[in-house]
């Protein structure tokens, strides 16, 4: 466990401990905001396309082979992000650092192999799994403290440290194991699956500038990634050992699952890190904080429960149920997101606080964690890797898809600024009430369909 959680901080530092430092490196390296930005759009695309292919490897080559791998890859990128003389040479390291994207679901499985009874299992799950909203906001804090004192290469050298600890501890604590049947990797249905999924990223990064995004652009990247998809089906229906069999794609172990994490984040991520924060900091239709405070009363609070509550949400998992424990989550979502539309149209420190920490429980504490989860738990014994893969797929296109519909709602309202808060916020809700009505379709764990 203590292998395990080190190597999922090595990932959740390079997701959220630069941040607060994007500035400070806009800085040092003489670059624009936009180029800046691009690294940080660079390392989540990596992320999300290494999570689709590098757990069904692991479960042909061997996980703690693969995840030493990924850790020595990330611990590289950061050495190279830290000397960076350039934003190119940026770039790459936070390419290599996108290696750990696929860390945690790589991580539960693997105590999935190893923890075999399912209660303990589903306990140990959600410490590991409550990590990663956030080691309770104290990593961006860190991060900040050491790009004002030493310089944006700090936080990579930081980085790097914990990397270096994670690979040591994984090589001598972790267990090795493999799936129950292997096979050759299936390199040529991985191509399509990237291609397509990284089309659509980045169709969705180019639609999240919505006036000023380049349609065109985007929807020839669309198009590509639905011609990648088409392929990738195909290659899998012929293929003898496919990465994911099209048998298991049509069941609703998998579009069931994908389907209600989609929707989910997509209703969820901005409201918590687009909406809230642009509420408090707004001078004339908000509570006006600065910008240096803004996360102690939203995102800090968010964090700090979610990292408290996930272990309890794993408690009442082993007992109840994930599907029921998800949502209860998901119900108590929707309370968070109501009493934020209210506080757009009454801002109160307070009130951002309370959604803060609604949110906090219901999402980050409980509904991530489950949906974590029921990615290991559903997975076939002969090809435990594909689901979490494709979970790990949709939570980012969630990720991304959430400020394109929120913020189109929010531009859709001209002239009044709190109506337009409501509307993004309306959105999020209809969102997660479309996300609880698809979680009916995920099948039963542990059950044949």
């Amino acid at each position: 466990m203590t292998a395990l959680l080190v190597a999922i901080f090595a990932f959740q530092l390079n997701a959220s401990m630069l941040s607060p430092a994007l500035t400070t490196m806009e800085h040092e390296l003489g670059a624009t905001a936009a180029q800046i930005a691009l690294t940080q759009t660079v390392f989540f695309t990596a992320a999300a396309l290494f999570s689709l292919f590098l757990p069904r490897l692991a479960d042909l080559a061997g996980r703690k082979k693969v995840l030493l791998g990924i850790l020595i890859a990330t611990t590289v990128g950061c050495v190279i992000s830290a000397l960076a003389p350039n934003v190119t040479v940026l770039m790459i390291g936070r390419i290599l650092q996108g290696a750990a994207g696929p860390v945690v679901p790589m991580c539960l499985i693997m105590l999935h192999a190893r923890v075999t009874e399912e209660k303990r299992y589903t306990r140990l799950m959600a410490i590991l799994t409550s990590v990663n909203g956030g080691i309770a906001g104290v990593d961006a804090l860190l991060g900040g403290w050491l790009a004002g004192t030493w310089g944006f290469r700090a936080v990579f050298w930081a980085m790097t440290i914990i990397a270096a600890i994670a690979i040591v501890l994984v090589f001598f604590f972790a267990d090795e194991s493999k799936a129950s049947e292997t096979s050759a990797m299936d390199w040529l249905g991985v191509f399509f699956l990237v291609v397509a999924m990284g089309a659509l990223i980045t169709a969705i990064n180019e639609m999240q500038k919505l006036a000023g995004a380049n349609w065109l652009f985007a929807g020839i990247l669309v198009v590509v990634a639905i011609a990648g998809f088409v392929a990738f089906w195909e290659t899998e229906k012929r293929k003898k050992n496919p990465m994911v069999s099209t048998h298991y794609m049509k069941q609703r172990r998998t579009w069931g699952l994908l389907l209600t994490t989609l929707l989910t984040m997509t209703g969820v991520f901005a409201v918590m890190n687009g909406i809230i924060p642009a509420i408090a900091q707004d001078p004339k239709f908000g509570t006006g904080m600065g910008a240096n405070v803004v996360s102690f009363a939203t995102l800090t609070p968010y964090a700090l429960i979610g990292l408290a509550f996930g272990p309890v949400a794993g408690i009442l998992a082993s007992r109840f149920g994930y599907r029921n424990v998800l949502r209860v989550g998901q119900l108590v979502t929707l309370l968070g997101v109501a009493l934020a539309i209210y506080v757009a149209a009454h801002p109160t420190i307070i009130g951002l606080v309370l959604v803060s920490v609604i949110l906090g429980f219901s999402y980050a504490g409980t509904a991530n964690i489950m949906l974590n989860g029921l990615g290991i738990v559903l997975s076939p014994a002969d090809n435990p890797g594909y689901l979490p893969g494709l979970n790990a797929g949709a939570f980012n296109l969630g990720a991304g898809l959430s400020y394109v519909a929120l913020y189109a709602a929010q531009n859709m309202i001209i002239g009044n600024v709190t109506l337009g808060y409501e509307a993004a916020l309306i959105t999020g809700l209809v969102l997660v009430v479309l996300a609880l009505a698809s979680s009916f379709l995920i099948p039963q764990p542990g059950n044949d369909e």
